[in-house]
């Protein structure tokens, strides 16, 4: 009898939830930062190792929103969180349990009730004195009915395959609902997105906040076996930002570009030839239809 589930990774933003569906997936299928609320949609990456079949589904940081992007980004998250049939909940020791935390627990007992329910404690490699840990997780015990408490580093691959365990001891019997060789249900399209706002992020890390959003306005092949030239767009709030991701005589644009075509060509397996181009959408994070333009739907 095969065994197949769907397990959400829920949390606040910056835990590390990006890293653990990629360390887990052993690809990376969603981007990360070390800026907060970097992750906007729910990704999916399915692990099918013999009988058993994980989808995995990264969820954005449970915050409380100040934009009607921020709502957006909340409703994905509880709605992969009720959908889902184990709940990763991850958490760091320097912000366990705080309010934050404490809000995605309410949301936790009103829409993951007799759900299993894995409190994951990341970063503990930054821990220096492990000892300290012991108090967490008796806190843990009071906080909330977890099925299982896990501290680990995200970045290491026995702890890794420890929670994989844990989650295969819960995953309930059923057929798989994906080809196995299927690693995410995102098409290129908005991998390339991704990554492309991946870099602007990492590259321009103090100067721009989480402003920026990416759409692709041409992919096409020249010519049969050519060069694949993808043409997008990246979007920010005000014209300052714009500046600041052109740079100075394009120099920052320059970087973005060559970061990205680099991992856009490791995705598709082919040469690229990017252009980008920057524009202004005014406020885009708080009106509805430049949310649906740029692919933040409010369903």
């Amino acid at each position: 009898m095969t065994k197949s589930g769907f397990v959400a990774i829920c949390g606040q933003p910056n835990v590390g939830k990006s890293t653990i569906i990629n360390g887990l997936v052993k690809e990376k299928i969603a981007i990360t930062s070390a800026k907060p609320e970097t992750t906007r949609d729910n990704v999916r990456g399915m692990l099918s190792e013999g009988d058993t079949q994980i989808i995995f589904v990264d969820t954005p940081g449970i915050h409380k929103p100040h934009d009607l992007l921020g709502k957006t980004m909340l409703a994905r998250a509880e709605s992969s969180i009720m959908e889902s049939d184990i709940i990763l909940f991850v958490t760091e020791k320097r912000t366990a349990f705080n309010k934050d935390d404490q809000n995605i627990r309410d949301r936790l007992t009103v829409s993951a009730r007799d759900k299993k329910v894995i409190l994951v404690v990341n970063k503990v490699d930054k821990v220096r004195n492990k000892t300290t840990l012991l108090p967490l997780i008796s806190k843990a015990e009071k906080f909330y009915p977890f099925s299982d408490i896990l501290p680990m580093c995200a970045f290491k691959k026995p702890d890794l395959e420890k929670l994989l365990g844990l989650v295969k001891t819960y995953l309930p019997e059923g057929p798989f609902f994906y080809p196995e060789e299927q690693l995410t249900d995102r098409d290129d399209t908005f991998m390339i997105r991704e990554i492309i706002r991946e870099k602007a992020l990492e590259l321009t890390f103090r100067e721009v906040p989480h402003s920026v959003a990416v759409t692709i306005e041409e992919m096409e092949e020249k010519s049969p076996g050519g060069m694949l030239e993808i043409s997008a767009v990246i979007f920010v709030e005000r014209t300052s930002q714009k500046a600041i991701l052109i740079g100075k005589k394009g120099e920052m644009m320059k970087k973005i570009g060559e970061a990205a075509r680099k991992d856009i060509q490791r995705l598709l397996g082919r040469k690229v030839w990017l252009t980008l181009w920057v524009k202004v959408a005014e406020k885009w994070k708080k009106n509805p239809s430049s949310l649906r333009e740029l692919g933040y739907s409010e369903e």
